[in-house]
């Protein structure tokens, strides 16, 4: 096996050790939800209370309709990763509700969702500093940015509180805890990147030019 499949394997290997650290804080946020949840998964969570099944497979479902979306938009079809993406982290966050606990007791869910939002960063800077691609989602804001001429704030601002209103309607927790999420996750994950790159350096013995690259 040559060095640069070596090197891509061992970047998949970080990719999807970072969607099993996301998954597990998803899930934490979950378990505490009485304190709300982040837009997509307040519909996802919604999804689940309306029609049953399970909130990773909503999750995977709606990951899925978005891949079909870009893929007529962009006339191509995602890199690998965005299909890693969307069945890992549905699959694991199924896996996790499973083995976790269901907390009545209100201190104990707001314990488990704090530190549920920090995995959760930590989790989306371990995966994206491989640079392996987009989830499904970040996939439909770049289309909006491209071929609608949003900004990329705006694409996703637009495509959050879509979320956040179906979700809404459909049940989906919704408090304090979700303006938490979608003013703290960026800047929690901007500063873990240095870190999680500093990790994968070490990881793979010395430094990639395909890895992401953070600004001082």
């Amino acid at each position: 096996m040559t060095e640069a499949k070596q090197l891509l394997i061992k970047r998949y290997i970080f990719f999807s050790a970072g969607l099993i650290i996301l998954s597990l804080g998803v899930t934490l946020t979950i378990k505490g939800h009485v304190l709300g949840l982040s837009p997509w998964d307040v519909l996802h969570y919604g999804l689940w209370e309306t029609f049953g099944l399970t909130i990773g497979s909503w999750g995977i479902i709606i990951g899925a309709v978005i891949v079909i979306i870009t893929s007529i938009a962009m006339r191509k079809l995602p890199a690998a990763g965005v299909y890693i993406n969307m069945f890992c982290i549905g699959i694991f966050i199924d896996i996790f509700n499973f083995l976790l606990p269901d907390p009545e007791n209100l201190t104990v869910q707001i314990v488990l969702f704090c530190p549920g939002v920090i995995v959760m960063a930590f989790g989306v800077a371990f995966y994206i500093t491989p640079n392996l691609g987009a989830g499904p989602r970040d996939s439909l804001m770049l289309v909006l940015v491209q071929k609608f001429n949003f900004k990329l704030s705006s694409a996703r601002n637009v495509m959050e509180l879509g979320a956040l209103f179906f979700g809404f309607l459909l049940g989906g927790p919704v408090f304090i805890g979700t303006l938490l999420i979608v003013l703290c996750l960026g800047k929690l994950i901007e500063k873990f990147l240095p870190i999680t790159r500093r990790m994968l350096v070490r990881y793979l013995g010395h430094d990639d030019p395909n890895i992401i690259k953070v600004k001082n």
